[in-house]
């Protein structure tokens, strides 16, 4: 069956819609010998040679894999590190040629992260329109006033434009206290800026929720399935 080709791009887990639709325009995408650049073409996916930046689409879009980890401090949250550092495709056992992860978090935190090889459900999830809520474990070194959690509730400035609403609620108290913060955007180092501005340091960082999925028990450093139902969930509805 025909469908159009960013689309067959997307779902084949090479990049999401979006940038499938620039690198047709850009004459990376080739269709049965053909160099395609208008955006609306068609083809079939079972049938059509089909090849992105030189690489030839299974003939089959095969089954979409949907992943989350527990996400172990220490690794990087890539496919690879030119440095030789340790990422966290080398937790995904059978999995990890197979999919990519959606954002990232950075080499000290940890927490849920999830990964697939279906472009379209990457992109709503990674898009920042949809505004789907990621909900972190912070502890910080110090403790902030009323005040100062106010003013990054509300949005500070970070690379000459404002931060979006957060929510921020102390969840236990004491010298070096912890915090749930939900953002909706997810800025490089974010967190751990936000607090600095204030002076405060952040020790650590645990990603426990995305939109309505949660991390549950599972154990640091090992990766599940997602369910289908969860898999809807996430893709339809932005909210928590």
């Amino acid at each position: 069956m025909q469908q159009r080709l960013q689309k067959i791009i997307a779902r084949a887990g090479v990049t999401s819609r979006r940038k499938a639709e620039e690198l047709i325009t850009l004459g990376r995408v080739v269709v049965n010998g053909e160099v395609v650049t208008e955006l609306g073409t068609k083809a079939d996916p079972e049938r059509d040679s089909i090849k992105v930046n030189g690489k030839r689409l299974a003939s089959s879009i095969g089954s979409r894999v949907y992943l989350m980890l527990n996400k172990p401090r220490g690794y990087i949250s890539s496919t690879s590190d030119p440095n030789g550092r340790s990422t966290v495709m080398s937790l995904l056992g059978r999995y990890r040629s197979r999919v990519y992860p959606l954002g990232r978090l950075d080499y000290a935190s940890e927490g849920l992260l999830l990964f697939t090889n279906d472009g379209d459900f990457a992109n709503h999830v990674l898009s920042a329109k949809n505004k789907i809520p990621k909900t972190y474990r912070v502890k910080i070194k110090g403790n902030p006033s009323e005040e100062e959690l106010q003013k990054l509730r509300n949005g500070i400035r970070l690379d000459g434009r404002p931060t979006t609403p957060a929510r921020i609620k102390r969840i236990r108290s004491g010298e070096n206290p912890w915090f749930e913060v939900v953002l909706t955007e997810g800025r490089n180092r974010q967190i751990r800026r936000m607090f600095l501005r204030f002076g405060y340091l952040v020790e650590k960082i645990k990603r426990v929720k995305i939109g309505p999925l949660g991390l549950g028990t599972l154990p640091v450093g090992k990766h599940r399935l997602l369910t289908e139902r969860e898999v809807q969930r996430l893709a339809a509805d932005p909210k928590p």
